[in-house]
């Protein structure tokens, strides 16, 4: 290959590997699936290997694509890295930021010092609400809430979608000879945040008693829960979101492929007098671009 391959081509195919469709690349893109899928083929002729399998209407990454995907992203980010480092020098102030605890715990704090690092003049305060979709707080400048999305008068940004699973610690599994079938969940304790209304749903998705739901543990935070499934106290509904971590490490682990989605997501959201900050900004566009690349990864079982 004697030239660097177009900065679209390239962002059509980090796009497609985020998303795994075509059709999402071209609704993040805002271009038509026919463009993408063009860009797509014009790659792979530039470069002259296989990207993609396509077996019928299905499209998939070739192993030598995936490789080649994942040095693209990287490329990419040092670009907006370096974009980000420069124009945002001068970006100084002080910032609020409200978030809950699990999302915080688990995810905000280990991915913080990014921030910090293309806004090392931004003084930031973090801390956590008594309610997950609380946003009433006037001292806030940014919060990061658990909710329907619907809060009047402020604006509101998707951040994630949440599906939960259940979740536990594999001594667990080997202290309860084994997890094969959703019924053998009787065999361990059910760990809650606040009510039972989850463990029913998934339950009777699974096709076990929903009456067990009644049992277990209500904790009162999600970091009591997830420290009590990390224990191998019980099993947790767990957020896959905020427990990839965890689950990459092989703390907590998936038993059953059953998911349900949450009716809630994470949100951000500012009130329209702070929209418009600078520093309010500049949190808000690092947020959305740090969970965009999480979400890019992929959750290990």
């Amino acid at each position: 290959m004697k030239r660097i391959p177009s900065t679209q081509a390239l962002r059509a195919l980090d796009s497609f590997t985020r998303h795994g469709s075509v059709w999402k690349a071209a609704d993040e893109l805002n271009l038509t699936r026919s463009a993408v899928s063009h860009q797509l083929r014009l790659l792979e002729r530039d470069l002259g290997f296989q990207l993609l399998n396509r077996i019928g209407t299905k499209i998939e990454l070739t192993e030598q694509g995936m490789g080649y995907a994942l040095d693209v992203r990287k490329a990419l980010n040092t670009i907006a890295g370096s974009a980000v480092r420069h124009a945002n020098r001068g970006v100084s102030g002080s910032i609020n930021v409200c978030c809950t605890p699990g999302f915080a715990s688990s995810w905000l704090c280990s991915h913080i010092s990014s921030f910090r690092e293309t806004h090392p003049d931004v003084r930031l305060s973090i801390s956590t609400p008594m309610r997950l979709d609380d946003v009433s707080n006037p001292d806030v400048d940014v919060f990061i809430a658990f909710g329907t999305g619907y809060w009047p008068d402020m604006k509101v940004e998707l951040l994630v979608e949440v599906e939960f699973t259940p979740l536990c610690s594999p001594v667990l599994i080997n202290k309860s000879l084994g997890l094969s079938d959703p019924s053998d969940i009787k065999k361990t304790c059910l760990l809650h945040l606040v009510d039972d209304d989850d463990w029913e749903e998934w339950l009777t998705i699974a096709d076990v008693d929903p009456s067990f739901a009644q049992t277990g543990i209500v904790f009162s935070d999600m970091n009591l829960v997830y420290s009590a499934a990390m224990s191998a106290q019980g099993i947790a509904m767990g957020d896959e979101f905020i427990c990839r971590t965890a689950m990459a490490t092989g703390q907590l682990v998936r038993p059953f492929d059953i998911n349900i989605k949450s009716k809630r997501s994470y949100y951000l959201v500012v009130s329209e007098a702070k929209a418009d900050n600078k520093t309010v900004m500049a949190f808000s566009d690092w947020l959305k671009e740090e969970v965009m690349k999480n979400e890019a990864v992929p959750i290990k079982a």
